[in-house]
């Protein structure tokens, strides 16, 4: 069984995500967005290994719990990034556009790419590149669950901002067309921010969709 624990983490009010397949006790942890120490300390309350930790982008409220987590988590799980957003973790994610500082952790170690296959225990993820959020911008779909973690690409009536460095309107619309609304309606998409919607009530209602 693949079971979510959604955290709430961070100063922008970020959705982490604790993603374990149960049967074999192992996790990833998709966008540490504050408090790593909370999410490693959840993870091993549960009994699970944090084997990786998966970005879909590196803006800052997506990456600064990276470095709680490798400080609590032995071995230390590899990051997994696209290397179009390289230059933005590098940058701290952008965090000095907001006033602050963050420690973005380890390099990442895996590069990210397009139709790239990645797995939790027994199931299997896809990564899609979707930029225009950020230029490295990825959604993961686990097509046999029905699921994509999709961070900041679409959010329950609404999309992903794109005036930040980076950004691109024309390229966050054509990847929302090409990697979210191609899937079947009952897909889940729990995004980076606010509550978790679906394909089909996205294609109806979301008025940036229209």
């Amino acid at each position: 069984m693949l079971e979510i624990i959604t955290m709430i983490l961070g100063p922008v009010e970020t959705n982490s995500y604790l993603v374990a397949d149960i049967a074999n006790n192992v996790a990833v942890v998709i966008d540490p967005a504050w408090d790593g120490q909370v999410i490693a300390a959840e993870a091993q309350r549960r009994g699970w290994r944090i084997s990786a930790i998966w970005l879909t982008h590196a803006h800052f409220d997506h990456i600064a719990g990276a470095a709680g987590i490798v400080r609590q988590v032995q071995p230390p799980p590899p990051v997994a990034l696209h290397p179009a957003d390289q230059p933005l973790w590098e940058a701290q994610g952008g965090a000095s556009l907001f006033g602050l500082r963050i420690d973005p952790g380890p390099p990442p170690s895996i590069s990210l790419s397009h139709a790239q296959l990645l797995r939790v225990g027994g199931y299997t993820f896809e990564v899609r590149h979707a930029p225009g959020h950020t230029p490295g911008h990825v959604v993961f779909y686990c097509a046999s669950q029905r699921l994509v973690l999709c961070g900041d690409v679409i959010f329950m009536s609404g999309i992903g901002r794109t005036d930040l460095p980076g950004g691109s309107y024309k390229a966050l619309m054509s990847s929302i067309r090409a990697q979210i609304l191609s899937l079947p309606d009952e897909t889940r998409l729990l995004s980076g921010h606010g509550p978790e919607t679906t394909v089909g009530q996205e294609r109806l209602q979301n008025p940036f969709l229209s």
